[in-house]
């Protein structure tokens, strides 16, 4: 049986990392498109279009390769927040987000356009801030960390110091959930991929 080549729709490098970190042989193929949500939409119908429209758009030009996109959201209070465009945004979405919990949501989606295949879902992790002062806030944002992270965090970089607890999947909360992506992969058939040995 021929094996399908793995394509990543994603410029992300923490969906890089994990990816190549369960032994996927893959290469990553930035997939731009047009993420305002639709009127009336709600996130996770959200991160489910913007999944599958990522791996349709990849999968359009590369048929025979199986296509993964994935894309990540932060919902609180019934506001969605994606990545801080600069500091300032970034530290008004950890003022948000400061002492409360908030839904981490990631729409996964795999399309195989030579099979008419497509699949898609969408994984939820809670995670519930510490308290934070100003002070704590303006010294993160000053990392540079909450730049282009959904929800101006990274749960497994300083932003770790942020986070009382969390539910549910921790890889979901860094940008892809691998239980989910590997339960895909089972059913697809592992013997249809590439897979790198782990060191």
């Amino acid at each position: 049986m021929k094996q399908a080549g793995v394509i990543l729709a994603s410029a992300s490098p923490r969906r890089r990392e994990l990816l190549a970190a369960i032994g996927v042989s893959f290469r990553a193929v930035s997939a731009e498109v047009d993420e305002t949500p639709r009127i009336g939409e709600d996130v996770s119908d959200l991160v489910r279009r913007l999944a599958l429209e990522k791996a349709r758009r990849v999968a359009g030009s590369e048929k025979e390769s199986l296509v993964i996109g994935a894309d990540t959201l932060v919902a609180v209070g019934g506001r969605i927040l994606g990545k801080p465009s600069d500091a300032k945004e970034a530290a008004e979405m950890l003022y948000s987000l400061s002492g409360r919990s908030h839904d981490v949501l990631t729409g996964l989606a795999f399309v195989k356009s030579d099979e008419l295949l497509e699949e898609n879902c969408v994984t939820i992790s809670k995670v519930t801030f510490k308290n934070l002062s100003a002070v704590t806030i303006e010294k993160y944002v000053a990392t540079g960390e909450p730049l282009g992270k959904a929800g101006a965090y990274a749960i497994q970089g300083l932003g770790a110091g942020l986070i009382e607890r969390h539910e549910g999947s921790f890889t979901n909360i860094v940008g892809l959930p691998v239980t989910e992506l590997l339960g895909f992969l089972l059913r697809f058939g592992t013997e249809r991929i590439k897979w790198e040995p782990l060191r």
